[in-house]
């Protein structure tokens, strides 16, 4: 019988929830918004289809625009001393207005935006406020990549050290710098930090570096001939610069063709007037820097003519005047360290060892309670 009961409200329970008038006013209700949508989209085609074709054209413009300037660039720079870093900011920038007149046109062509945006130019302070807030890191990384190629403490194809990083500059865009390091690896600066860090520039108007090389000898070695061995293996070396006399340096060298100055042309607009303490350059010299616990430390200058050349090429010479110490006698030295033991001392200072154990024990050992306390003990069991 419950069995039975528990079918029938079951069947009641279905009956009430699939009544015929409740299915067809489902099917009238997605009818009605099928139809909508319909009508919808058939009221608003032409205006989907121009939003899209107006996004193709916008992409297909700006893709367009990007690989002429890019070809033009390839083409003008071997005719002309073009910068690479301010085409390069240049040519971001022409897209990136041309994504934004794209962006325009498709906001206007919506009535529903057009009116939105006219309020929000109507209240452009207030929108502004709001945007920058929302948007004050990618501002910031925007003006500073505009700065950094207007006042260019850097170039694409320079070589710098930043952040504890060696690398070398490979572009220059509204929101990031790309640096490629010594070791292959792409460093991505955000132009809002790279413009607040303490930056090394390697190549900007003179590359040419000096290079210090640290070698320490022993006291007892020559140190006269030590710097003759030092000099003469940076001598073999054939990048270490040659003794010579500079008065312009390249601003340019990325840029510049080694051809230019082989046809006896200068341009002034890529040279740049060598510091007067630094036009004589190519000389070696070795200072001794130091007069260490165990060794004499000697510091040997080179010159090199780009950064690039100046780590491995020291490592190189560094390695030529070990093997050339060794064959000459010339000892560089381990540390040396003299341990002296506390007993020693004491034994040195004692004009005689004690003669008896109770004499040991009047001059070592202070008296005390715990002293008295074992003498009472002591005494007690002798005198029973």
């Amino acid at each position: 019988m419950e069995t039975l009961e528990t079918l029938d409200n079951l069947n009641t329970t279905l009956d009430a929830m699939e009544t015929p008038d409740t299915l067809v006013e489902n099917i009238s209700y997605f009818d009605a918004i099928l139809g909508k949508a319909f009508t919808w989209f058939s009221d608003n085609l032409s205006t989907l289809l121009f939003i899209v074709l107006v996004g193709m054209g916008t992409i297909l413009v700006a893709r367009t625009v990007n690989n002429i300037m890019e070809s033009y660039f390839k083409r003008a720079s071997r005719r002309l001393h073009m910068d690479t870093t301010t085409f390069r900011m240049f040519r971001h920038i022409t897209v990136a207005a041309v994504y934004f007149i794209g962006l325009v046109v498709i906001i206007f062509s919506i009535p529903s935006l057009r009116s939105l945006s006219v309020a929000m130019f109507t209240g452009a302070g207030l929108a502004g406020i709001v945007i920058g807030f929302a948007a004050q890191n990618t501002l910031s990384n925007i003006i500073a990549g505009i700065a950094l190629a207007l006042f260019q403490p850097f170039r694409v194809g320079d070589r710098l050290t930043i952040m504890n990083e060696y690398g070398k500059v490979t572009d220059l865009n509204l929101r990031h710098t790309v640096i490629i390091t010594w070791d292959n690896r792409r460093l991505i600066v955000p132009n809002s930090v790279i413009s607040n860090e303490a930056i090394i520039n390697w190549t900007i108007e003179d590359p040419a570096v000096i290079w210090p090389i640290e070698v320490g000898i022993s006291y007892d070695s020559d140190i006269g001939k030590a710097k003759e061995i030092m000099i003469e293996e940076a001598r073999k070396h054939p990048k270490v610069m040659s003794p010579q006399t500079l008065e312009y340096s390249v601003v340019k060298p990325s840029i510049l063709r080694p051809e230019t100055f082989a046809n006896g042309f200068m341009n002034p607009s890529v040279l740049h007037t060598v510091d007067p303490d630094f036009r004589e350059r190519g000389g070696i010299k070795v200072y001794v820097t130091e007069l260490g616990d165990f060794a004499v430390n000697l510091r040997m200058m080179m010159w090199f003519k780009d950064r690039s050349d100046a780590y491995s090429s020291g490592c190189e010479i560094r390695e030529a005047i070990k093997n050339r110490f060794d064959r000459e006698g010339i000892e560089i030295p381990y540390p040396y360290r003299t341990i002296v033991y506390k007993t020693d001392l004491q034994k040195e200072k004692a004009p005689q060892k004690p003669t008896s154990a109770e004499e040991i024990k009047v001059r070592y050992s202070p008296r005390g309670r715990l002293t008295d306390i074992d003498e009472r003990t002591e005494d007690d069991e002798t005198n029973q």
